[in-house]
């Protein structure tokens, strides 16, 4: 398998191998913009020619089966490179631009192009892996054909993320924790006023920038001053950027891991905690309402409701036994339904339907 990348800096070697059979290729004129910042969506959809002309040369010289493209600036790609070629062409968008808007996760004015592209794209290729059922009926709604659509979620390590092993030292009160990057939107005012209700319990906030850089962030600040007028001050944490060695000894940590993210296409958060044995209190939105499954693995809250989520967190504190039992359902459906192994399968499964039909039409 070969991944190609666009080359986003001059030091970064042209082909590199990262396991046995797969290597990366970065092609197309360096990135004009820093490497490791976002670049808007004119920049973007200016160097699709480019990388794409180079990557139609690519294709000739080692035709492959199929070309999976990773989101949508990657599908104009796609399809520009293969026009002609008769090589099928399978999408997958992580997350759709009126999905975005719809929950506030960027400016109304932000994105038009994308918006504009994402149904065009959907449309054009032959087969699109949605990440939720949620993505599913989006995509259905902007008129890709619904046979078209695979519901195929992303995957978790479950060699990593695993019931067993370190755990994150505890204080001896019952802990709940939340992963989020500390901005706008993230839903952490919900979980601070909620825990207000739920005396006698700490809450671990982690993610965000380094430790060292919290003070002078101004959504930390705005939440440590929510914090202090509620006065929980003593009960809330905030860890800063966890490390990937650092999260399942954490994840093990706590009683309740909790989303309160109103837009979370994939879900891989909770999905990891599942993994690690801790059960889920999330909305029933985007990947969590095809994760969780609503008083089996966790809790699932209607989005910006205190009041309710506390009540839901108190009631499960209060019964051990049912956490427990949340807990090892929580690992056994991350282990069955979000493995990686099982998620490669069904990707491979799409692969061949869509090397088949092509077969079919050129025969």
């Amino acid at each position: 398998m070969t991944l190609y990348s666009e080359k986003t800096g001059p030091r970064l070697p042209d082909r590199t191998t990262l396991c046995d059979g797969v290597r990366v290729e970065h092609i197309g004129p360096t990135r004009p913009d820093v490497a490791g910042e976002p670049a808007d969506e004119r920049g973007m959809l200016a160097r699709v020619p480019a990388f794409s002309g180079t990557l139609r040369d690519r294709l000739r010289f080692d035709r492959p089966d199929v070309v999976h493209a990773v989101r949508w600036t990657s599908g104009l790609a796609a399809l520009a490179a293969t026009r002609g070629l008769d090589i099928p062409v399978v999408q997958s968008f992580q997350s759709l631009g009126v999905a975005e808007q719809r929950h506030r996760r960027c400016p109304l004015d932000a994105g038009t192009e994308r918006i504009r592209l994402e149904p065009a794209i959907g449309r054009s290729v032959t087969a699109v892996l949605a990440g939720c059922t949620d993505e599913k009926s989006d995509l259905a709604r902007l008129g890709v054909p619904r046979q078209c659509i695979k519901v195929v979620p992303d995957g978790v390590d479950t060699t990593e993320f695993v019931p067993e092993g370190r755990i994150a030292a505890r204080n001896g009160r019952p802990r709940l924790l939340t992963v989020a990057d500390l901005a706008p939107g993230d839903g952490i005012d919900t979980l601070l006023r909620a825990l207000e209700k739920v005396p006698g319990t700490e809450l671990i906030v982690a993610g965000g920038p380094p430790r060292g850089e919290l003070r002078g962030h101004s959504e930390h600040a705005r939440l440590c001053a929510l914090a202090g007028a509620l006065g929980i001050t003593d009960r809330v944490l905030f860890t800063g950027q966890v490390n990937r060695q650092a999260l399942p000894p954490l994840l093990r940590s706590a009683d309740l891991y909790i989303s309160t993210y109103e837009y979370e296409p994939s879900a891989m958060l909770s999905l990891q905690a599942m993994a690690c044995g801790t059960p889920v209190v999330a909305p029933a939105l985007g990947g969590h309402a095809d994760a969780v499954v609503d008083g089996t693995t966790g809790i699932l809250v209607p989005p910006g409701r205190p009041a309710l989520l506390a009540q839901r967190i108190r009631q499960l504190l209060a019964h051990p036994m049912l956490l427990e039992a949340y807990s090892v359902a929580a690992a056994d459906r991350a282990q069955s339904r979000f493995s990686w192994e099982r998620i490669a399968r069904e990707t491979l499964a799409v692969y061949d339907q869509v090397v088949d039909s092509a077969a079919k039409a050129a025969a």
